[in-house]
């Protein structure tokens, strides 16, 4: 904000917003300096997070909540199913509603929404330099074989030379003794392929934006310094060396509030009760969406994931998570970006045909054989198609 006042006036109003500002930020560099000199920081050593980053995140979060963020989440282990009335993370609001909202955003922004049963939170470090490109699909635990399919094709981190590529699956959880054996199977695969994270929550359609979220709050805290995120699902083929190449092109500077996939514009709220897409008035009071990207694929700049996480903890969650995404843009004061063609992102299945999957970046709906199938037929088009890109 900008005060015009002059003279004693503007340095009064400046001073009225700049020092319970300033009083904050001392409260809280006391308080990390104490933690530090007591050898207790208040994280986990095990996810890797360092002092620095606790800082920068905490004075983020203190910034916004500043600025007048309303209605602040909280870190907290709550598992609903599909059918219960509210989402997750309203859930959570209530069982910690005893917490002031400075210590809510600050738990939630650290921490995530909910607690991370698997994490893989030295990915990032692994290599020197700083992810191009971090991939986070969703997934549910059955998907084994649709996980092997994206291992082999599409998001082999080792498929574009000199180019960082990083892959995470996104998973809730199941309860029960089902659960159970497939939380056995998950922990083993995670072992043996170190890209799966999965926080406390129940895995359903409801809770999809949750998944989300973990996924934009792990770039975050963990992988901040990527250059772009996607985030797609497990039954999609992604033409990746068209989005890296073509669109994305790593020889140029990475680009900053940065969004684009298959727009959707116009779109209204179904109010059938009956539909798996059913939105209420009292969850959503407008006529029609803002223009949002289909959640089958859409790409962001590496910057906007601590934005829109963090801005998505001062509103309702929707279970429409592309929509939730996109009304998080929209409090930021941004849309999604028209990409060169409307053919690259596909949220139908695309035929088959000619060179097609030479041109586009994503299809959908896709079985772990025919992921691999495509993937082949794509590879070997290569030469013959030629990838001739709409657009710059």
């Amino acid at each position: 904000m900008q005060w015009r006042r002059r003279h004693c006036c503007t340095r009064i109003a400046k001073l009225g917003f700049f020092l319970p500002l300033l009083a904050l930020l001392i409260s809280l560099l006391h308080h990390v300096w104490q933690n530090i000199t007591a050898g207790n920081l208040g994280l986990s050593k095990v996810e890797g997070l360092h002092a620095d980053k606790s800082i920068e995140n905490t004075i983020i979060s203190i910034w916004t909540s500043v600025k007048g963020k309303e209605n602040i989440t909280s870190h907290g282990k709550q598992n609903i199913s599909s059918t219960q009335s509210g989402t997750a993370l309203e859930q959570s609001k209530s069982a910690k509603a005893n917490q002031s909202e400075g210590e809510d955003i600050h738990d939630a922004m650290i921490h995530g929404l909910f607690p991370y049963i698997i994490n893989e939170p030295d990915k990032c470090r692994e290599s020197q330099a700083a992810p191009f490109l971090v991939f986070i699909i969703t997934t549910e635990a059955l998907q084994v074989e649709a996980r092997d399919a994206i291992r082999q094709t599409w998001a082999n981190e080792t498929l574009i030379q000199d180019v960082g590529v990083v892959r995470l699956f996104l998973l809730g959880k199941h309860e029960g003794e089902v659960g159970t054996h497939q939380q056995r199977m998950l922990q083993e695969e995670s072992q043996k392929y170190n890209d799966i994270i999965q926080q406390d929550f129940l895995d359903s359609y409801k809770n999809l934006t949750l998944k989300t979220l973990m996924g934009l709050q792990w770039v975050a805290r963990y992988c901040s310094q990527a250059s772009y995120v996607m985030k797609t699902d497990s039954d999609m083929f992604v033409n990746t060396e068209n989005l890296i190449q073509e669109l994305l092109r790593p020889e140029l500077k990475p680009k900053r509030n940065y969004f684009t996939g298959k727009l959707i514009s116009n779109d209204s709220p179904i109010r059938d009760k009956k539909s798996k897409f059913y939105v209420s008035k009292e969850e959503y009071t407008k006529e029609s969406y803002p223009t949002f990207c289909s959640g089958t694929g859409y790409v962001l700049s590496g910057d906007l994931a601590l934005k829109i996480y963090t801005t998505s903890l001062s509103m309702r969650q929707l279970h429409l998570e592309d929509v939730h995404v996109a009304l998080c843009l929209a409090k930021l004061g941004l849309k999604p970006i028209k990409p060169p063609s409307v053919f690259l992102f596909n949220h139908w299945r695309v035929p088959l045909k000619r060179c097609k999957y030479n041109h586009l970046i994503t299809s959908h709906g896709f079985q772990p054989e025919e992921i691999i199938q495509y993937w082949g037929i794509q590879q070997s088009n290569k030469k013959k198609c030629r990838t001739i890109f709409w657009g710059n």
